[in-house]
């Protein structure tokens, strides 16, 4: 199970914020997004940088 720190979750939470500006349909689609591909590191954790 990946862990989300607070600081974090603020981070998901600004990213959020900021696009929901123009598009809260896109803030959600982006957020859902990071979520799905941070949860892959369960079964890859040296995937990516």
């Amino acid at each position: 199970m990946v862990k989300w720190s607070e600081p974090a979750k603020a981070d998901l939470r600004n990213i959020h914020d900021y696009i929901a500006r123009d598009s809260r349909y896109y803030a959600r689609k982006v957020i859902d997004e990071i979520i799905e591909k941070s949860s892959r590191l369960e079964d890859f954790p040296y995937s990516g940088r």
